[in-house]
């Protein structure tokens, strides 16, 4: 008998929370929207002399915390920002903290192919583990194995089904699924979908430049229409160079897309000057309003993210979104943030103020 008399657990163990930094408000925003709750308040900002401060605006001890923070450009401050709060919800007592990664940085550096280079994607996840992260959640890392740098749960979603399933709306004949060898597997899946053959582009990275000479295309894509498949768009280089092998070797029209839309450097214009008709990426990074061409199309991950999330939270299969049982993908696609469908019920939330944010993002 507990002589202090009975203890009813707090109503909020049983809720979460979703929180961000400054990498991408907006796709934290639109995943709130989804599952029709706002967003956490917290501040961060940077001080004049660019260190990083964060404050905990709200009661989390108990909660059960979401962090949407891409590790997207800058690179190193929002690393830093998604250290920093990970840390600030540990010592204010939050009850599971998950890191919610929609693009991992450094991911291409995920093996030592050259003597006394770094390991990074492997310094990475040990400071998201050090940090006080207690679970993952990302999108299409650039190699599966990334995984097993963590030691603590990792889940990682695919737009895989989203993309190809935008493809499949536009009811293209003819076609071929291209892609390198490092993306090969995903691809894979990819051209099955759309039930389309699959054709692997032979490249050779020059040096540490980003930059890709293309060799060989593996597979017949002569008079056929192409989709070029990848992880991630960067500066587009290889992007045109394999978009130029494929106009020599007769193809007709080429589309493009990625999970990932990094865009860097002069990716845009070299994008807009070039024979691909359309390049389709997600929201997980954020695309400014000078790299929004009429070339470039966005899809949000938002219901994708928010359909994990909800997942995660009530202990519910996350792999069983890209099972055959559950036919997610087209709603997924149809969602916009002005809809009031409502998504999967989850535990109901008191009401928020909103968002108090940093002095670089109202």
């Amino acid at each position: 008998m507990n002589p202090f008399g009975p203890r009813d657990m707090p109503a909020h163990v049983d809720r979460f929370d979703i929180y961000t930094g400054n990498a991408n408000p907006e796709l934290a925003r639109s995943i709130a929207r989804y599952l029709k709750m706002d967003l956490g308040r917290a501040e961060v900002f940077e001080f004049a002399n660019e260190n990083i401060f964060v404050k905990i605006l709200d009661n989390v001890r108990d909660r059960d915390v979401f962090l949407v923070q891409p590790t997207c450009s800058p690179v190193s401050k929002s690393i830093m920002e998604l250290m920093i709060m990970i840390d600030a919800f540990k010592r204010a007592s939050a009850g599971r903290i998950t890191a919610v990664v929609p693009y991992y940085a450094y991911g291409r550096s995920d093996k030592k192919d050259q003597p006394r280079v770094p390991i990074t994607a492997r310094l990475v996840a040990d400071m998201i583990t050090v940090a006080g992260a207690d679970r993952l959640l990302t999108m299409d890392l650039h190699q599966g194995q990334i995984q097993g740098f963590f030691n603590i749960p990792v889940d990682e979603l695919t737009a895989v089904h989203m993309l190809s399933n935008y493809f499949r709306k536009l009811e293209l004949t003819n076609l071929v699924v291209v892609t390198d060898l490092g993306f090969a597997k995903r691809a894979r899946a990819f051209a099955e979908l759309l039930d389309a053959p699959l054709a692997i582009v032979e490249k050779r990275r020059v040096g540490n430049l980003d930059r890709a000479e293309v060799m060989n295309v593996i597979g017949e894509v002569r008079g056929r229409r192409a989709i070029i498949v990848d992880d991630e768009f960067d500066t587009a280089g290889t992007l045109m160079e394999i978009t130029r092998a494929l106009q020599r070797e007769g193809v007709e029209e080429i589309y493009a897309c990625a999970t990932h839309g990094i865009l860097s450097a002069d990716a845009v214009d070299r994008i807009a000057g070039s024979a691909v008709r359309e390049v389709l990426v997600t929201d997980t990074v954020a695309l400014p309003p000078h790299k929004r061409i009429p070339k470039i199309h966005t899809l949000s991950v938002a219901p994708l993210i928010g359909e994990a999330i909800r997942r995660i939270h009530l202990g519910e299969s996350v792999g069983a979104l890209f099972s055959s049982e559950l036919n997610l993908v087209e709603e997924m696609l149809l969602w916009d943030d002005a809809d009031d469908r409502s998504p999967p019920e989850i535990p109901a939330e008191p009401e928020r103020v909103g968002v108090t944010r940093g002095e670089r993002c109202p």
